[in-house]
């Protein structure tokens, strides 16, 4: 039986009988990066849970807090994107089953899904040799954002960029970065936006007047996955056990694209960034030591990352804990990756614009916020799905 088979068969929700699966209640969700493992995870996993196939562990929204906070429903999602690849999404979904990242048989039940979300994903630049313009590139991924939203009658897109990290552009750089140029045809194209990834999209200095004036809500940079979700964990826990940290360093191996993407010490280096981030925000210094990042091809779509942490216990005794973190990071994130577009498509629908702090739960860099601790931010998301319960 397909997804939609399936879902054909179900017991109508709440949010289904108002009529969010007619036209006008749909939300485009456009990927950067549209044929990528954690979009074709997400787009494949949101099939699978509205048709009833898999339970939506790992999306936080999916939880009782979040019930009747009028987020739009699984079934009501539209996905869509851009991609400089050109591998259908079903074949994607295949080798990513072959990984063990999906189910065996999920690629062939949503089968129908994958395909109605590859024929909404367009050419993405610039490519090399192209001579188009910054502003060319960024009106004609904003028309392809507002073709979209016109041919599916959809309530609003939000625009997410899970494409591989890009270096940090360089102050000789000529142009925007191609995370910039997305990042600005979302506000052309009247999108909210969220930037899963630690390229530059709306941090670039030249786009800063049009984040300012956009009137859209907008969420972080980085999703904070594996092994940055530990340390948001870990660190609060020595500040206020009063246990001096001397030194924290951390170990990546990963393969797949991210892995070949990160190979780049300057693409390393933006990554890297996020994480050392969170000690320095918790600790106010960054203690000694670095984080490392290899690429292990022989690994495709799993990493390992490990920590050690050296630390002063009572009377000066020295101390270390380790930590082994080994885990998917496209089913790592495609959960969160769900959550965020929902919450996003809410707030805009609320009426909220600028930066929203409040989701930093989910990020290395949120936009806004003043704590790098999960428990608090976790607390601060709580304390926004109550305010959007209000607004329903």
């Amino acid at each position: 039986m397909t997804a939609h088979a399936a879902r054909e068969g179900r017991t109508p929700t709440e949010s289904s009988r108002r009529g969010a699966d007619s036209p006008g209640h749909r939300t485009g969700v456009w990927f950067i990066g549209a044929r990528g493992s954690v979009a074709t995870t997400a787009a494949a996993g949101c099939a699978a849970i509205a048709a009833g196939l898999h339970p939506p562990t790992g999306m936080v929204t999916e939880t009782p807090p979040f019930a009747d906070t009028g987020l739009p429903p699984l079934t009501s999602l539209v996905f869509g994107g851009h991609d400089t690849l050109d591998c259908p999404l079903a074949k994607r979904a295949e080798a990513l089953a072959e990984a063990g990242v999906l189910p065996h048989r999920l690629p062939t039940a949503v089968r129908s899904e994958l395909d109605a979300a590859d024929a909404e994903i367009r050419p993405g630049g610039p490519l090399p040799g192209d001579t188009r313009t910054d502003q060319q590139l960024i009106a004609a991924f904003a028309a392809d954002l507002t073709d979209f939203a016109h041919r599916h009658d959809l309530a609003r897109t939000v625009v997410v960029n899970v494409a591989s990290t890009e270096p940090a552009p360089g102050p000789d750089d000529p142009g925007l970065p191609a995370s910039s140029l997305y990042a600005a045809a979302a506000l052309r194209a009247g999108c909210s936006y969220v930037n899963f990834t630690p390229s530059t999209g709306l941090r670039a200095p030249d786009l800063a007047d049009d984040v300012a004036a956009c009137g859209l809500p907008h969420a972080g940079r980085d999703g904070k996955t594996g092994q940055t979700l530990l340390r948001s964990v870990l660190a609060p826990m020595f500040l206020q056990r009063a246990l001096p940290v001397r030194a924290w360093s951390g170990s990546n191996l990963l393969g797949g694209g991210d892995g070949a993407a990160l190979a780049d010490p300057a693409a390393a280096a933006a990554k890297n960034a996020g994480k050392e981030r969170v000690l320095t925000d918790t600790f106010g210094t960054a203690p000694e030591g670095e984080v490392h990042i290899d690429d292990v091809p022989a690994m495709g779509e799993w990493k390992t990352a490990w920590d050690h942490i050296a630390f002063d216990g009572f009377l000066g005794s020295r101390m270390i804990l380790q930590t082994i973190w080994q885990g998917c990071d496209s089913a790592l994130a495609a959960p969160l990756v769900l959550d965020l577009a929902r919450l996003l498509a809410r707030a805009h629908e609320a009426g909220l614009s600028g930066p929203r702090p409040e989701l930093g739960f989910y990020f290395k860099d949120p936009d806004g916020g003043t704590s790098a601790a999960l428990a608090e931010q976790y607390a601060t998301l709580l304390a926004f799905a109550e305010r959007l319960r209000g607004m329903a």
